[in-house]
């Protein structure tokens, strides 16, 4: 029985592959027009539109081509022919294929679109123009900030009262004294200006500078701490006195080479990035921005985030 029943299921399957093999030798002799036993890309074009009654795009048509070239010669051999409902359902695929990349190149230029419109809105508000007249002396002012706290260092140099600049730089130092908590006031205000886009970027770049100038003293503050002490006898012996103004006379000259070359370099619309280390961090705090520092969903990426985002990727590389 079960010997009768594989018989049977042998010669179905037999009647079945010649049934397949003649109705492929049928669509094939339909195809192959000249037939010369190919069916070349024109022939299968022709065939095709005849047999749907509809007309189908070449690109289309070549990679059905090479979807069934098994022999790569750029022609269909009966071995590499498939039924009619197969070449429809081929055709269907490209075809809903085709709109879906469509759709998807379509949202992705939206998209695109969207993105770079929001780019150019944070940018436009972004104050990276030439300085006007009155950016250039408001540029100078945040310099007061490190200049206040730096006459400590010039007390030898002011104390003089014959000196000319002595009664002008007193009277502000004063002023600025008598406001609770100037220096952190400053430090707040000069802050969060440099982090204003809406700032000119030459103002911005003279606050996160006076900044970092004022940062500067700190280290001669604690030297001319240690210094002072040691001159009155703290540590069981004296300095000449000389040493200690030496000292300041040299930070508070440096001070005020950096605030000069800081006016007179912004005064003429020119950045002050001169100043060496200071400057180069100021530049990272401060940068000019630009279209490349944004990402694909249009969110501004600081230069020191992207560089450390490009680090691990090299890394993880």
């Amino acid at each position: 029985m079960a010997a009768k029943l594989r018989a049977e299921a042998a010669e179905l399957e037999s009647q079945q592959a010649s049934e397949r093999t003649k109705f492929t030798a049928k669509v094939f002799q339909e195809f192959d027009a000249n037939n010369d036993g190919d069916v070349t890309l024109d022939e299968l074009k022709a065939a095709l539109e005849r047999t749907f009654k509809m007309e189908i795009p070449d690109e289309r048509v070549e990679i059905l081509m090479k979807d069934l070239d098994k022999s790569g010669d750029g022609k269909l051999q009966i071995d590499e022919i498939v039924s009619v409902d197969q070449f429809r359902n081929r055709l269907e695929y490209l075809t809903q294929d085709e709109k879906r990349k469509t759709s998807e190149a379509t949202r992705s230029a939206a998209k695109s679109a969207e993105v770079s419109e929001l780019i150019e809105s944070q940018l436009a508000e972004i104050n990276d123009s030439p300085p006007t007249g009155t950016d250039k002396a408001i540029s100078v002012l945040p310099y007061l900030f490190p200049l206040m706290d730096g006459l400590l260092f010039g007390q030898f140099l002011l104390t003089d009262a014959s000196n000319p600049v002595f009664g002008v730089v007193a009277a502000i130092y004063v002023l600025y004294r008598k406001i609770p908590f100037s220096g952190f006031l400053a430090f707040l205000g000069l802050s969060a200006g440099s982090n204003n886009p809406s700032i000119n970027r030459l103002v911005r770049f003279n606050m996160q500078q006076a900044i970092y100038l004022d940062f500067a003293l700190f280290i001669p503050g604690i030297i001319a701490a240690i210094t002072a002490a040691a001159a009155s006898g703290i540590f069981g012996y004296e300095l000449p006195p000389g040493i200690a103004e030496i000292g300041n006379d040299t930070v508070f000259l440096t001070l005020l080479a950096a605030i000069g070359y800081s006016t007179v370099s912004s005064l003429l619309g020119v950045e002050p990035d001169k100043i060496p280390f200071i400057s180069d961090a100021v530049s990272k705090r401060v940068p000019s921005i630009d279209i490349s520092m944004f990402d694909s969903e249009g969110r501004f990426v600081p230069p020191q985030l992207k560089e450390k985002k490009d680090d691990d990727n090299e890394k993880k590389d």
